[in-house]
């Protein structure tokens, strides 16, 4: 796919009957309509079942009111208020319907030894493709990586003939400690955090709860962000720096296309399940928004169960784990002068 998110036609999203990962919004208006959400905007107007996704993200231009908001909450559907295409994450919230099985998980894995060294040794297998490190100690972990990264950046900078002097950062200010490459560094590293944030969120977890991080509120985020900045923010940043584009927002355009381009958004989600439920292990499930049913088997709610929509039109073969509906681009300002 060439997109974060499947393009479906719009006209087809009340027709899944499956719950997908997320929805990406933008540009558009949010209201409630009986037991779904109409997204609004000046090309088409798309009703969406209010249980029929994980998490809803709100990109750039969007507004939603109260009540669609409350029916998001009921349905046990999370919202994030992010960047354009999801890079960087500036508010969430969860609605008290939604599951807690995948964070009973984290906070089971995190709180013992044993097990919060086998997830960490999982996360640095990611980054060492073809190494054994079920052996290896965390402080043995560290020091590999400290090593890798090291021939990262220099590699990166003899490919693109920056000159590197070594890695400077002040924390909460990506501008106020370095060199050009160092704060594109900085500033990329903000924008992917902010991508991984909206998925933790997102998937219900905790971005506190770190199994290599520890003592921040964003301990997990970063965690998770260390998995991808080899191949998407260090390059990035070398690649910027040697066309004299140092700007924070080259960084985070640049970063916003190439996760679009490669689909980073479904890799995380899959990594940060594997993690923390890999193959075998069972969560209980965690559709919390059910009705009952007098043959004795709950059905999901905030579907609407009319005969028309009872068989998917949408090709089973095709990935339904992101939808985006993104309007139109708004009109120019009017020039000086005109209305």
């Amino acid at each position: 796919m060439a997109d974060i998110w499947w393009k479906a036609h719009p006209h087809d999203l009340h027709r899944l009957t499956d719950r997908v990962s997320s929805v990406y919004i933008e540009r558009s208006h949010l209201d409630r309509t009986e037991n779904a959400i109409a997204i609004i905007n000046r090309r088409e107007t798309v009703r969406l079942p209010a249980a029929l996704v994980a998490v809803v993200l709100l990109g750039p231009g969007t507004r939603v009111t109260h009540g669609a908001m409350q029916l998001l909450a009921d349905s046990g559907t999370a919202v994030c208020w992010v960047g354009e295409h999801g890079v960087r994450m500036y508010a969430s919230g969860l609605g008290p319907s939604r599951g807690a099985a995948l964070l009973q998980r984290q906070a089971y894995l995190v709180s013992r030894t044993k097990p919060r060294l086998d997830v960490a040794r999982a996360m640095y297998a990611m980054r060492f493709p073809g190494e054994d490190v079920s052996g290896l100690t965390m402080q043995q972990l560290r020091g590999r990586e400290g090593a890798r990264v090291r021939a990262i950046y220099q590699q990166q900078a003899r490919a693109h003939g920056v000159s590197w002097t070594g890695r400077a950062y002040k924390a909460g200010d990506a501008f106020a400690a370095g060199d050009d490459l160092n704060r594109l560094l900085s500033a990329a590293n903000a924008a992917l955090y902010g991508l991984c944030h909206a998925v933790i969120v997102g998937l219900g977890a905790s971005p506190g709860l770190g199994f290599v991080h520890t003592g921040s509120a964003t301990s997990f985020v970063m965690d998770v962000a260390d998995l991808y900045k080899a191949d998407y923010t260090i390059p990035l940043a070398f690649e910027l720096a040697a066309r004299g584009l140092v700007e924070e927002r080259d960084a985070r355009t640049a970063l916003r296309d190439r996760i679009a381009r490669t689909g980073l958004l479904a890799r995380i989600i899959t990594d940060v399940k594997t993690l923390l439920a890999p193959e075998g292990v069972e969560l209980p499930d965690a559709e919390v928004n059910l009705l009952w049913d007098e043959r004795g088997e709950a059905v999901p709610g905030g579907v609407n169960w009319a005969d028309e929509f009872d068989e998917p039109i949408i090709d089973p073969s095709m990935d339904q784990s992101h939808i985006s509906v993104i309007g139109p681009e708004f009109d120019p300002p009017a020039e000086p002068g005109h209305l």
